[in-house]
């Protein structure tokens, strides 16, 4: 009896949960944004922007609030773009590999998420590059620096593999945002 109202209950809660994959795939189904008053209730915008003030800032009068560009959806300004050159070290001795990708990657720290990326397939050197806001892997995050520069010529295109062969290479010290002339080398080879 125990199994059959156990059975009972499964059946009844699987037949009330998402249908979304019960409909046949559109593939020309526009998206559309959720209809978000079915979850939040009927003045809860009004009650999200009704927070207390913080207090002002430490460096003095006339500051606005700590946290209070976040807190009117305004990301902080990102910083102007890097740019330089690419350059194959003299002896390297390996050459770029026909259909490789190029990626340019731009770190505040040691953990996480890169800042910003750039891909360019096909990499021809000496390479002019500029890697800026737009390149940002996550648009919140700000583009300000200091940031650790380094290239690697992928040979598979996979960001995320190192495959024997590849080449890379980094700026010795750090790069602010807005540096130009910079000289990246590419001078190891995996």
């Amino acid at each position: 009896m125990q199994r059959f109202i156990a059975l009972a209950a499964l059946v009844a809660t699987l037949s009330t949960g998402c249908d979304r994959n019960v409909e046949a795939y559109d593939p020309d189904e526009e998206p559309s944004r959720p209809d978000l008053g079915r979850i939040f209730p009927e003045g809860a915008e009004r009650a999200a922007r009704a927070q207390p003030e913080l207090p002002p800032a430490p460096g003095g009068r006339g500051a606005p609030p700590m946290g209070a560009t976040a807190a009117q959806g305004q990301a902080p300004a990102p910083g102007p773009p890097i740019s330089g050159t690419i350059r194959l070290a003299p002896d390297l001795g390996a050459p770029v590999p026909p259909g490789a990708v190029l990626f340019i990657v731009a770190r505040t720290g040691t953990g996480g998420p890169p800042t910003a990326v750039k891909r360019i397939g096909a990499p021809r050197f000496p390479l002019d590059f500029e890697l800026g806001p737009d390149d940002r892997m996550i648009q919140a995050m700000p583009f300000n620096g200091p940031f650790q520069l380094t290239a690697r010529v992928d040979s598979d295109g996979d960001a995320a593999s190192r495959t024997p062969g590849d080449l890379q290479g980094g700026v010795e010290s750090p790069v602010s945002a807005g540096a130009t002339g910079v000289e990246l080398v590419l001078d190891e080879v995996l």
